[in-house]
């Protein structure tokens, strides 16, 4: 542990990621790129200088800021809209727009959806991404990587969530370098099939290729789906009740090209390539094959974020496995890191490269730690001791970033991995073993079948573990506070179980206070949140009352709809809420604090009485005079959700600036709070 703190790579990295974040989410570097140049050159040109009159001190800070400079200068650089020729710049409402796809999302059921580059606006080169959505119902609507679209359409900035605590896409596209989206209808559009070959067409025909063969072999449905994700890396065709399954089981990182796949293929590879080390330079000829063979899966995986994060971080370990040494592998991890932010500092954010690396660093940080305590003496117990270590230290050092990320923790995630994993590495050789068979028509069909019994049997032992509900804890709230406390917990107790000082345990025991303080302050402000919350959902009015931690829900949506709705388990978890009572009544009044609120439905009834300054819900498109409304209630504000038809908002819109009453509509600015 001592050796990696001080390893120079390290504070560079920590450096570096400061520097990505200030940058990301608060805009600091503006400068332009000569500028950028300048200030970078003036930084090591001083540097140097300290270096050369050996000034220890500010030669360490003026190498921590030159290294936060830098990841705030690579975010800059790599926002394609700082550019001159950011299509959104030269952008008109009759332009022609050449689009260029270099990846297939899943589709949806209204429309496939592809990402790549914007080439061209009219005859001008530009540069930035964008993500386009064509309708299914089109028959250009095909495509593969590499097609290019010609289209005349408007530009539409991606929404934010609507919702409290939902998913924010909005955000989650602007670390892809995405900013706006366009919709493609019918045959507003053009698609050229591409014409030079890439790495990224040449992956797409070798999948091609193999999902042919296989499906002329008899592969078919989920089987099929399963096998492409496992080897080529493509998962948008699994359905989404099969996602979740493997979700709710633990086994997620089954059905993507993660680091679990690339150290079982490394492992495999190690061993099949084991006999060149009987040569003279025998270890470095592995080494390079090794690399080679990995870098060639990540291709054909499509180089993926996944595949690329996991390919790089693997090669430094099998740079790292040449000169058997352990911290050498820990500090080849860090240079892995170190690179990769540095050429794609928006990683960082990516779920996947926080979770990869946080394994691998816990295994074999944590693992030998675990290994130590028991030493079994059968070789089947030894190997069953050491699937079971890997999986709890990977399992620690994923747990708070899986409890802040997803809000749930999978049980029985050790029996998925203990009865899986084994056999994972088999399958995957033998997967990779049918496919070259298939490709060449000599898969006998015995094989073909016992391969798709095999992936169906797994399916089916993961669909079993998913049901076992009484051992999967979901929607656990987790703030970022406590995963930055989490973590500090895992370092120290790591450092005492290493080191076991006075200092260490002192540091261990003074942050499991702060963890459970932290717990009790959060619960307290549970405690004392009242909210009132109008959501926004299409065709339907939902209204939340929070009352210090318990929900009421009025809602007019059936019983199955409504407990199962993402918005209201999103604000479950983010509110961290303790009791959800749903009430499938909708009243023309409710009272919060000093607000009355009156709600008037598609019969354009409301009650006057003695309700002064109301602020009025408008709600199921009512045929009512709003203007008289507002003579005889006098609103203070007036509301439309999402379920009234647009043109009547348009309309009250209009009379509300016109009346001087301020008014809002849920399915534009989102949900609205009352606190």
């Amino acid at each position: 542990m001592k050796k990696l703190l001080n390893y120079l790579p390290t504070h560079f990295t920590v450096c570096l990621i400061v520097g990505i974040v200030l940058q990301f989410h608060y805009t600091l570097w503006c400068f332009s790129f000569a500028q950028s140049i300048v200030t970078l050159t003036f930084l090591f040109s001083l540097i140097f200088v300290l270096k050369l009159y050996r000034k220890k001190l500010f030669f360490t800070i003026t190498s921590w800021f030159l290294f936060v400079f830098i990841g705030m200068f690579m975010v800059f650089l790599q926002n394609d809209s700082n550019k001159q020729n950011y299509y959104e710049k030269q952008y008109s409402a009759d332009s022609l727009i050449t689009f260029k796809v270099d990846k297939i999302l899943k589709s949806n059921v209204y429309y496939d959806t592809y990402f790549g580059a914007v080439m061209k606006v009219g005859n001008q080169p530009t540069s930035g991404r964008i993500l386009v959505n064509v309708q299914k119902d089109s028959v250009q609507s095909t495509a593969t990587i590499g097609s290019v679209f010609l289209f005349k359409t408007e530009l539409n900035e991606v929404q934010k969530p609507l919702n409290p605590y939902q998913f924010n896409y909005k955000k989650y596209l602007e670390k892809q370098g995405v900013y706006y989206q366009v919709f493609l209808r019918n045959t507003a559009f053009l698609v050229k099939e591409p014409k030079e070959n890439s790495i990224y067409t040449i992956a797409e025909s070798i999948r091609n290729k193999v999902e042919n063969a296989l499906r002329q072999n008899g592969f078919k449905g989920e089987e099929l789906a399963v096998i492409k994700a496992l080897i080529l890396g493509q998962r948008k065709e699994i359905s989404k009740e099969l996602l979740e399954e493997y979700t709710n089981a633990g086994a997620i990182h089954i059905l993507a090209v993660s680091g679990l796949h690339v150290g079982i293929i490394l492992l495999i590879l190690t061993f099949i390539l084991k006999p060149l080390e009987q040569y003279k330079n025998g270890k470095i000829i592995k080494t390079i094959l090794v690399v080679l063979l990995l870098w060639l899966f990540a291709i054909i995986a499509g180089l993926s974020a996944s595949a690329v994060r996991a390919v790089t971080m693997f090669t430094a370990v099998t740079v790292g496995m040449t000169f058997k040494r352990k911290t050498f592998v820990q500090h080849t991890l860090i240079t892995s890191m170190f690179v990769l932010l540095l050429c794609k500092p928006m990683f960082l954010f990516d779920v996947g490269f926080q979770l990869s690396y946080l394994a691998v660093f816990s295994i074999v940080t944590i693992q030998p730690m675990l290994y130590k305590l028991w030493s079994p003496i059968w070789f089947i117990t030894d190997k069953l001791w050491q699937l079971f270590t890997v999986s709890i230290a990977a399992q620690l050092g994923v747990l708070p970033l899986s409890l802040f990320y997803f809000h749930q923790f999978p049980g029985l995630f050790m029996l998925s991995n203990l009865v899986i994993i084994p056999f994972i590495g088999i399958i995957l050789l033998v997967g990779i073993l049918v496919i070259l068979l298939s490709l060449f028509h000599l898969l006998p069909v015995f094989l073909a079948d016992a391969y798709m019994f095999v992936i169906s049997l797994m399916n089916q032992f993961v669909s079993w573990i998913s049901i076992q509900e009484s051992f999967l804890i979901k929607e656990i709230s987790f703030s970022f506070s406590l995963l930055l406390i989490s973590y500090a917990c895992l370092f120290f107790g790591i450092l005492f179980f290493k080191r076991k000082t006075f200092q260490s345990i002192l540091a261990f025991l003074i942050l499991l206070v702060i963890f459970q303080s932290t717990i009790l302050f959060e619960k307290q402000q549970v405690q004392t949140t009242s909210e009132f919350i109008i959501f926004n959902r299409n065709r339907q009015t939902i209204i939340g009352e929070n009352n210090q931690g318990n929900l009421k829900v009025y809602h007019d949506l059936d019983s199955l709809s409504i407990k199962n709705l993402g918005l209201i388990k999103a604000y479950k978890v983010g509110g961290n809420i303790n009791k959800v009572q749903f009430k499938n009544q909708l009243s023309n009044t409710y009272q919060f604090k000093n607000n009355t609120f009156i709600l008037v439905d598609s019969l354009g009834v409301y009650q006057l009485g003695n309700k002064l300054k109301p602020i009025v819900v408008l709600r199921q498109s009512p045929k009512i005079n709003l203007e008289r409304l507002i003579n005889v209630l006098q609103p203070k504000q007036i509301i439309a959700d999402a379920s009234n038809y647009k043109n009547r908002v348009v309309n009250w819109k209009f009379i509300c600036d016109k009346k001087g009453i301020p008014f809002y509509y849920t399915g534009e600015n989102g949900a609205i709070l009352f606190k």
